[in-house]
């Protein structure tokens, strides 16, 4: 085996690393899942020479990527939203979910719903109604994993398809 088909087959592994390593960040919030699996498509089409997946194939996974962190980053907020949260509540979630990155995995789950609580109580609300709103805001974080998770999964079904059919 020559060097380069060495490093050809190495870049592969780590294309495939990052793929699994990415769907598993879909439910691990201390992971950027969709950013990975993204990487990894890359890499591994850039090894390929973009034989399978030219630009418009990236073009649509990319742009499925984009769909699926934008939810990741505004589902607490349309939960809270629904419920009927105020303002307040609603920048708390935001603020709580930004905050709960630095705190790993229980950042993650209790920041927006501590956010939109703490939110609803400043706006004058009662503490059963505060808590009803932070329920409603850890809703949508639970919708939103599970829409990218999907997405996720669409991402990489589409490279498979690419590179079948390509």
């Amino acid at each position: 085996m020559d060097i380069a088909t060495f490093v050809d087959a190495a870049l592969y592994v780590l294309a495939a690393a990052l793929i699994v390593a990415g769907l598993a960040g879909a439910v691990l919030p201390v992971l950027p899942g969709i950013p990975m699996i993204f990487g990894g498509i890359w890499l591994a089409a850039a090894v390929d020479g973009y034989r399978h997946l030219g630009p418009w194939w990236l073009g649509g996974i990319a742009a499925l990527g984009a769909l699926g962190v934008a939810l990741d980053f505004v589902a607490s907020a349309l939960g809270a939203r629904h419920v009927g949260a105020s303002r307040a509540a609603l920048w708390g979630a935001t603020l709580g979910t930004v905050a709960g990155m630095f705190f790993g995995p229980p950042g993650l789950l209790l920041g927006p719903f501590l956010g939109a609580l703490a939110g609803e109580l400043t706006a004058g609300n009662s503490v059963l109604r505060s808590a009803h709103v932070g329920a409603g805001t850890w809703i949508g974080l639970l919708l939103g994993t599970l829409a990218k998770l999907a997405i996720s999964f669409v991402m990489v079904g589409l490279f498979g398809l690419a590179m079948l059919v390509g």
